[in-house]
């Protein structure tokens, strides 16, 4: 039973791993502060905020937003940590309310990665402050309680660091006001729980998300929080990957993502590799979100693209969409466990007949056996009625949203791409598919993963099914190319000009066909890589680069890399694997795909498993932390939120369009412009 708490009241936690979800009803900033048996936070390494969103067994969110979901693995906490304290605050300098007395009473709920709700707060009665403790997780004599505190501080999150005893309080609270100010916690917490009637723009903030919430994360990379079976949902490294107590929803999700900055590292205390370029300048602010029209009596809302929180209509449509995905895994789960429910009374009702002699046999068996079955029919025509309905209002609402995505979220047989340019800055996502169920064939969700990718791909070349034949496999591979060279072109067109570069190791050229649109357009970093050497080159120029950048900012000297550094993001795409690779160039690629990504070095392979065979466990690390996607449709993505199987169908080109021609052909020109 959910414990409501009142101010300095506790609760025993039953559980340690557990999450806090924030509802406001404007964007805050949510942070945690670790501190030690006498309540000290003994340094800035003790903080997670959205500059430093991950500690060890907690990961706060990485943007200033009005639905917040903090992880917390209370076992993985350092043995000196006594307590957690749950911070909020509202952001200075981006506009907006000053002081929490002008903004709704935020709520703070601590449930279970089930959703799951242990204990709520509801922070009245504040006024003039701007920052505040919401909570605190403390452990009393080895037990793990929550405390509601709503102690308020009008000085802002200066104050109250210093109220905790942090020396660098104030230089602290300043770098996090300027990276929320500048939009460097760009990543997006998890979509805020559903309203019945799918109004997500306007739910109350001090309402209490719905038990059946699960964390998602950060994800895919975001995906919104699709793992592969192999997977643990907590395998992602950090959020897309990313690795906090991943659930089944996206943005969080299995993937779905789901998994960031606007540069590829995170805020640190030696700095920043600043990958923006100069000269650039956003876009003017997007129109206030569009409401739906009001609905006929007994009839459900109309949809309306954009119709869910977030401060620009990229991160409503973003968001939109990955509600959408808990939507239909909701009411999916709802109908399978209805008929579950169905096919168990019948098997009773029926076991009881049975069981009687003097029913088995007669009028009176079979009128029993008959009325059994009756009810089962009854119960699943009931069940598939709501489960019709809600996939009516559900298609309804894909229908406006599609049109509607932009260009990083969008088929590529969307119009958008016919008028490509290319973008000032970096989207929150990209789309790498769609997903779908059994119960839904006629209705997919796209599938997006967050930017900076913080997950590799691993796009399977194994033999695998087609149109319900066994594809040959030289077929396969083709396809698992085309499905490369798809994605790493989508990623080239969404990034502004110059700030991502891509290279190539194709050691025997097998796949220079499908390579052609890179490679004519002129947009690679170098041509392919062919044999051994080129396959060294590669690698050793990328994990020098990786070394470089990562000793730069632990040294504090972002500002005296080489000057030759390219310090764009880089995307490196291997075909063929393990053709032209030692054991040195495999070593090589596991540490590209495990530190890459923090410094902007993202790994896309193209391979298959079983080629790879003799090497053993060595490459199991590999495998698991890169994202497995298909270049056909297949069922191989689960979420671990309600247990679904996905089936994954790639983005493709369709055949015979030249969109993407077209589309590179921008991005070769933007490109020579930008050098020039």
């Amino acid at each position: 039973m959910t414990a409501e708490l009142v101010r300095g009241q506790n609760h025993p936690l039953p559980q340690v791993r557990l999450e806090v979800r924030v509802s406001a009803g404007k964007p805050i900033v949510a942070g945690a502060t670790l501190s030690d048996e006498q309540g000290r936070v003994r340094g800035v390494e003790w903080v997670a905020h959205p500059g430093a969103p991950t500690l060890p067994g907690l990961e706060v969110s990485k943007q200033a937003a009005a639905d917040h979901r903090l992880a917390f693995d209370l076992d993985a906490l350092p043995p000196t940590v006594h307590r957690v304290s749950v911070l909020l605050a509202l952001p200075i300098g981006v506009g907006g309310p000053v002081r929490f007395g002008a903004v709704a009473a935020p709520f703070v709920a601590v449930t279970g990665l089930d959703g799951s709700e242990v204990a709520s707060y509801t922070l009245t009665g504040l006024d003039a402050e701007s920052a505040v403790v919401a909570l605190e997780l403390y452990r009393r004599q080895g037990v793990w309680k929550v405390r509601a505190v709503g102690q308020g501080y009008t000085g802002g999150l200066a104050e109250l660091l210093t109220d905790q005893g942090l020396p660098e309080a104030r230089q602290l609270a300043g770098s996090i006001n300027e990276a929320v100010a500048q939009g460097l916690a760009r990543s997006v917490a998890a979509p805020p729980p559903r309203t019945p009637d799918a109004d997500r723009s306007r739910q109350a903030a001090a309402s209490a998300p719905g038990p059946d919430q699960p964390y998602a994360g950060p994800g895919p990379q975001g995906t919104p929080g699709l793992v592969t079976p192999q997977q643990s949902p907590y395998d992602r490294p950090g959020p897309q990957g990313a690795a906090a107590p991943q659930t089944g929803r996206p943005g969080g999700s299995t993937q779905p993502d789901p998994s960031s900055v606007a540069q590829p590292s995170s805020p640190t205390a030696g700095g920043t590799v600043d990958y923006s370029h100069p000269g650039r300048q956003t876009a003017a602010p997007p129109p206030p979100p569009p409401t739906a029209p009001p609905a006929q009596p007994g009839q459900p809302a109309q949809p309306v693209a954009g119709d869910a929180t977030g401060w620009s209509m990229e991160e409503r449509l973003y968001n939109q969409v990955w509600g959408m995905f808990e939507d239909l895994a909701r009411t999916v789960a709802a109908y399978r466990s209805a008929v579950d429910f169905a096919d168990s009374r019948m098997e009773k009702e029926l076991d009881h007949v049975l069981s009687d002699p003097r029913s088995r046999i007669g009028g009176q068996g079979d009128a029993a056996r008959e009325a059994a079955r009756a009810k089962h029919m009854h119960l699943v025509d009931q069940a598939r009625a709501v489960l019709d309905r809600d996939l009516a209002q559900l298609t309804a609402e894909a229908e406006v949203v599609e049109p509607a995505l932009p260009m990083a979220y969008a088929r590529w047989d969307n119009p958008v791409w016919h008028g490509y340019r290319a973008p000032m800055e970096i989207p929150m996502a990209l789309r790498l598919g769609d997903l779908r169920l059994p119960e839904s064939e006629n209705l997919s969700i796209p599938m997006l993963v967050r930017l900076p990718l913080e997950r590799g791909l691993w796009i399977d070349s194994g033999r695998a099914s087609l149109e319900g034949t066994l594809a040959d496999s030289d077929q396969v591979r083709r396809l698992a190319m085309d499905t490369a060279v798809a994605h790493a072109a989508r990623l080239l067109a969404v990034y502004p000009a110059g700030e991502i570069t891509v290279h190539v190791i194709d050691p025997a050229g097998a796949g220079a066909s499908s390579l052609a649109p890179l490679t004519q357009s002129g947009v690679l970093g170098s041509p392919p890589a062919a044999g051994a050497a080129g396959v060294a080159d590669v690698l050793t120029r990328l994990t020098q680069r990786v070394d470089l950048v990562q000793m730069a900012l632990r040294g504090g000297a972002a500002d005296s890399l080489p000057p030759g550094l390219d310090t764009a993001e880089q995307l490196l795409i291997v075909n063929d694997f393990p053709h032209g690779f030692d054991d040195r160039a495999v070593t090589q690629l596991r540490y590209l795909a495990d530190e890459g990504p923090a410094v902007g070095v993202h790994l896309m392979m193209v391979a298959d498993r079983e080629d790879a065979a003799a090497y053993g466990p060595l490459l199991d690390p590999l495998w698991r932390s890169l994202l497995r996607i298909t270049p056909v449709p297949d069922d191989h993505l689960a979420d671990p939120w309600v247990g679904h199987a996905w089936t994954y169908e790639p983005s493709l080109v369709p055949a015979n369009s030249q969109v993407l021609h077209q589309v590179l052909a921008q991005v070769a020109a933007a490109r020579r412009s930008w050098n020039r």
